[in-house]
């Protein structure tokens, strides 16, 4: 019998702590955040459903990428303290492999079009840290799309 109570607790202490807590949903927190940061900075910027803000400094071409496209760009990364992240000029990319942000925000231009994304955490690196850019981070880019290919 003490066997038996041995097992049945050694299995609710294991089950138990294997359990994950539910995961904060960072989306709507870092909407409030660009939210915040657009009106403290005067920005007035369009969003997308996905939670995506972006800015169209410039069109570029008619013609714009897709998620399968190689992109040729300059960028610049931020996070919203205006920390620069990385910086890099003609640099290029397959589009689908790049953070969700990136994947919505680029096709909104053209080739030689400018925009600046405000990407929250969830479309970017989530909880993940990467390079320096803690988890959870909304982040800005600017972005100079050069010309794609499809």
């Amino acid at each position: 019998m003490k066997q038996k109570i041995l097992f049945f607790s050694l299995f609710l202490l294991v089950f138990t702590a294997c359990k994950k807590d539910p995961e904060t949903d960072y989306l709507p927190i870092d909407i409030e955040k660009i939210t915040q940061y657009l009106a403290d900075n005067n920005i007035e910027a369009q969003k997308l459903e996905s939670g995506l803000f972006y800015i169209i400094e410039k069109p570029g071409s008619a013609d714009k990428p897709n998620v399968n496209s190689t992109v040729t760009v300059s960028y610049k990364g931020r996070l919203l303290t205006g920390e620069v992240f990385e910086e890099n000029t003609f640099k290029t990319f397959g589009l689908q492999n790049l953070i969700e942000g990136w994947k919505q925000g680029i096709p909104l231009v053209g080739s030689a079009g400018k925009v600046r994304l405000f990407i929250p955490s969830p479309l970017a690196y989530k909880g993940n840290w990467a390079g320096t850019i803690p988890p959870n981070s909304p982040l800005i880019f600017d972005i100079t799309l050069h010309y794609f290919s499809n």
